[in-house]
């Protein structure tokens, strides 16, 4: 089994071919303190050339700030002080606290990447989640497809692993059910970078499509692409044991 990852020596050594979808962006992430009288947030901020995703956390945020592929040098060179700004200009209420970023240690990059593999398997051996597919970070759905994969590869393996009869056919199975909803996911996440963060980053709105412009505009429609996300296009359901 293949579950190691975007980096999967798995899969590499299997000689698997990838499908390289790309990706003009990066993303730092860094964890802020979360307060009682924050506003609810799904999705992030767009603003002022700016984009930052915001996850909510038992006690903290866990943002990340979009930048442009390989743009790390550049403001590593501008200094911290240059990202803090950036922070507060896209999100004001995060000002008070920005000293939890006290160092680069405290930020980590993402180099950001989606890809897949054309064919998910040879014999004796499946990848799944992010060794068969790379996610973008956008909607922070990897983990979500990857156990929905594991689901799926349970479902449909367990008979026929009892049985000792795992042949190449078998692990298409799995490919095949898994196969859509990965290249839906990717194709919204492909969209969204190209026409929402991009063009974000350049500090051109105008040309950002106006279903995004309003979901920025109004936080209670960001509910629904959360929804659709954290389902997902074909939801897995763990079946019955397998009889001893």
């Amino acid at each position: 089994m293949g579950a190691d990852g975007r980096d999967s020596v798995v899969r590499a050594r299997a000689g698997l071919e990838v499908k390289q979808l790309g990706a003009p962006i990066d993303v730092l992430w860094m964890h802020l303190p979360r307060r009682a009288d924050d506003p609810t947030q799904t999705l992030g901020y767009v603003e002022r050339g700016h984009v930052v995703v915001m996850l909510q956390r038992p006690e903290s945020w866990q943002c990340g700030y979009v930048i442009a592929k390989g743009g790390i040098e550049r403001l590593r060179a501008a200094g911290l002080a240059e990202l803090r700004r950036s922070l507060v200009e896209a999100v004001p209420f995060l000002r008070d606290r920005l000293d939890a970023v006290a160092s680069w240690d405290d930020v980590k990059l993402l180099t950001v990447r989606i890809d897949r593999l054309r064919r998910w398997h040879r014999p004796g051996l499946l990848c799944l989640g992010d060794a068969a597919h790379a996610m973008s970070p956008v909607g922070g759905v990897g983990i979500n497809l990857a156990i929905q994969d594991a689901v799926a590869a349970a479902n449909l393996l367990a008979k026929p692993l009892r049985a000792g009869d795992v042949g190449p056919h078998t692990l298409a199975r799995v490919q095949r059910r898994r196969e859509l909803p990965t290249r839906w996911t990717q194709a919204v996440q492909v969209a969204i970078q190209r026409k929402v963060l991009a063009p974000a980053l350049r500090r051109t709105p105008r040309s950002i499509p106006w279903g995004f412009r309003l979901l920025n505009r109004v936080p209670p429609l960001r509910r629904i692409p959360g929804w659709l996300v954290g389902w997902g296009l074909r939801p897995e359901h763990a079946g019955p044991p397998a009889p001893q």
